[in-house]
């Protein structure tokens, strides 16, 4: 086994089922998991999955810094969300956090995560992408379900694609919902599932839910992600269609989430942009 395999590898986890699939799938490669995880977001099942965990509450990133170097830790990924409105009221920096969140001066998700990953490698703790062992889980490209999107879908998707990246150029979010060529909802802090229920609830039915990585998405951090629990939210409102960048984003649950899909009538199809701005699926 290579040098490199054998050494830590630091995990600022997050919450939802991302930071235990790397944890497993890093362990799988002979790596010991030294994780840091955040109370009140990460599963409390992923001590079963890593070899020494310290929970730290949000900003406490001095706390993670002495965590990874007294385990030897110089290489580390994020993995998995924060509820991002608690950045309003669960926050407990400490001198390092607060240090660094006051150099901030726009507190989106990549100014955010850029900062803290610089803080990082100044201290010597390399930031991997968050996929480095995980590359099945990319969403593919095609259309995942049994139906395929009509014509008015698929000019939905088209439209929603535009103002999708546009935001993501703003640094806003990752996700718009659309009906009949109009903006219903625009991801921002609230997070994917408030999007779709805010928008689905304006389109009665048939809404159309696009999501794609911000331009120059960085894969080290804050992939757009999608499973089961989308469906579900998109079934709440009757929605129609899912539309995610093919090869950009994460698929959980694969299996179970078409499964869900077909149940409940919605079309699910992974969205590639080629170089001259055209999409395929």
């Amino acid at each position: 086994m290579p040098e490199s395999e054998t050494q830590p590898i630091g995990l600022i986890a997050g919450g939802g089922q991302f930071p235990i699939l790397f944890a497993r799938a890093a362990r799988d490669r002979g790596r010991r998991v030294i994780a840091a995880a955040h109370v009140n977001e990460t599963d409390v099942a992923l001590a079963h999955d890593v070899d020494e965990l310290c929970w730290v509450k949000l900003g406490q990133l001095g706390r993670i810094i002495k965590h990874f170097k007294r385990h030897g830790v110089d290489e580390a990924v994020f993995a998995g969300a924060i509820t991002k409105t608690r950045i309003f009221k669960d926050v407990l920096p400490d001198l390092k956090g607060l240090s660094l969140w006051n150099r901030i001066d726009a507190r989106q998700d990549d100014a955010i995560l850029r900062a803290v990953a610089q803080t990082l490698e100044e201290e010597g703790i390399r930031v991997l992408a968050s996929t480095i062992f995980l590359d099945h889980l990319l969403f593919p490209e095609g259309v995942l379900t049994r139906t395929s999107p009509s014509t008015k879908q698929a000019e939905d998707i088209c439209f929603g694609w535009k103002i999708a990246r546009e935001i993501g150029r703003l640094d806003i979010g990752q996700c718009v919902v659309v009906r009949g060529r109009t903006v219903l909802a625009v991801e921002a802090i609230e997070g994917t599932d408030a999007a779709i229920r805010r928008g689905g609830s304006l389109a009665d039915r048939g809404a159309v839910v696009v999501k794609l990585k911000k331009p120059g998405q960085d894969f080290r951090f804050d992939l757009p992600a999608t499973g089961e629990q989308t469906i579900a939210t998109l079934a709440e409102v009757r929605g129609s269609v899912l539309a995610v960048e093919a090869g950009q984003s994460l698929l959980f649950d694969r299996t179970a989430m078409v499964r869900a899909a077909d149940k409940a009538g919605i079309v699910v199809v992974g969205v590639r942009e080629e170089a001259d701005g055209s999409l395929h699926w």
